[in-house]
């Protein structure tokens, strides 16, 4: 409530109300006949579904996207996933841009949350730059997508490229090829360059983008070490994203080698690019190239790890994000030493962050073993097999062990609110929820030391 006594919502509120009116309309939309491959409406609680999976750039689907829906139905989804992937409000700024018009201070603070910035300094130009590059960049990928679906499925594979190029992009690993994903590209070499490409760039988050970019521009033949002069943000970023994919692609092949039903009848390299291609859409990517229910329950406990950590703040991924956990565990190793601060590349580590850090696990932790409880009481699956689930729709990820299509309705229903709860941001949700003015004349509580560990 305001001063006036009226209702009124904070920005963090409509960040999240607007998503839901995205998969609302998105949902009646995709229950129309119209959006229907047989002209058949599709059962309203798969709608709902397809509409949540869409927006929240997740992927699990519980009907064949690629013969379901009808052109219709796959363009609304397209939409969807775009809306999800940049925001409602990132878009509608774009528009407001567009017509020459202003920001005013109310839209600037939506911006400023989000997109989870410190600053509302050159937010239109923010804007501005993170449209045109994820159109550029998505048309690019569509482009070199085009080099093997045309050949493959003749003019309609410009329209798979596309929707392919903009769900990879936007992590939602959604795609109009067929039941089987990328199954039957999983050894050629383009598609997993492209998709990987798209999928990285999308999570690594826009403020790395422009960052990278501005050192490149002031570089000197005098001086060429572009990361020396990136932000912290943007180290901690890089840096734990290469070493997840490579320790990770390292990790899935030794533990894959010999298995006959993933990659164990591959050759050397093709083993090598289907193990990277796994640890790079395990981070909420979702595109399969290999069964997911094939893998050894060591590589399944290795992908769910990489799902639960995610891509980067300020991107398109989901996750707790790479600079939570590297803020994380910086701290707990400073804690061991027993020093007084926690420090990355030699800059410290705010208090604050740390205390961000922690709610955004804790919440993610707490939304992921509620969706593991409620999941396990409505299916037969086993207990990794619903984990995996619960995992993949908590972190927005999309990969499953054959456990979505065989969901009744309450099931459906669990996954949704997950990939809801998991999309908008554990922070962000427990920020709006149990968000109240700050109250500057409050008295601190008194301090007492109690026993950890």
């Amino acid at each position: 409530m305001n001063k006036r006594g009226r209702f009124s919502l904070s920005t963090t509120q409509i960040i999240l109300l607007s998503f839901i009116v995205a998969i609302g309309v998105g949902s009646l939309l995709l229950a129309l006949p119209i959006s229907a491959a047989d002209g058949h409406a599709v059962p309203y609680v798969d709608a709902l579904f397809t509409a949540t999976t869409a927006t929240c750039v997740t992927g699990l689907v519980t009907v064949p996207t690629a013969t379901t829906w009808s052109v219709f139905g796959q363009i609304v989804i397209l939409i969807l996933i775009q809306i999800g992937g940049l925001g409602i409000i990132t878009i509608m700024s774009g528009f407001m841009l567009m017509l020459n018009r202003k920001m005013g201070i109310g839209d600037r603070l939506l911006l400023q949350d989000a997109f989870n910035l410190n600053t509302m300094s050159g937010l239109a130009k923010f804007i501005r730059n993170i449209l045109l590059g994820t159109l550029i960049i998505e048309g690019i990928g569509a482009l070199l997508y085009m080099t093997v679906f045309v050949p493959s499925f003749g003019a309609r594979g410009i329209w798979i490229s596309v929707f392919n190029a903009v769900s990879a992009f936007c992590n939602a690993g959604i795609d109009i090829i067929g039941e089987n994903s990328l199954y039957d590209y999983a050894t050629n070499p383009i598609i997993n360059i492209v998709t990987s490409a798209l999928i990285i760039i999308g999570g690594i988050g826009y403020i790395v983008w422009w960052d990278v970019l501005r050192v490149l521009r002031g570089r000197t033949p005098k001086n060429r070490r572009v990361f020396r002069h990136l932000t912290l943000h943007s180290k901690i970023a890089i840096v734990t994203t290469l070493s997840l994919i490579f320790g990770g692609g390292l990790f899935l092949f030794i533990v894959e080698y010999n298995n006959p039903e993933s990659i164990g009848s591959l050759s050397l390299i093709d083993k090598i690019q289907v193990s990277l291609f796994q640890s790079v859409t395990t981070r909420t990517a979702g595109f399969a190239s290999v069964p997911q229910e094939s893998l050894t329950g060591a590589g399944a406990i290795l992908s769910m790890i990489l799902m639960f950590i995610g891509g980067s703040p300020v991107g398109t991924a989901g996750g707790v994000k790479t600079v939570t956990v590297a803020v994380l565990l910086c701290s707990a190793l400073s804690t061991v030493r027993n020093k007084q601060s926690a420090t990355l590349f030699n800059r410290a580590i705010s208090a604050d962050s740390i205390r961000k850090a922690v709610a955004v696990v804790a919440t993610f932790v707490c939304i992921l073993l509620s969706s593991t409880v409620l999941l396990s009481m409505t299916t037969d699956a086993s207990s990794l097999d619903v984990f995996y689930e619960a995992m993949s729709a908590t972190a927005t990820v999309g990969l499953s062990r054959n456990v979505t299509s065989g969901l009744d309705s309450l099931g459906k229903i669990i996954i949704i609110f997950t990939m809801y709860f998991g999309r908008v941001g554990p922070i962000s949700l427990a920020v709006a929820l149990g968000s109240r003015g700050k109250d500057q004349n409050a008295i601190s509580d008194p301090v007492e030391e109690i026993s950890i560990g």
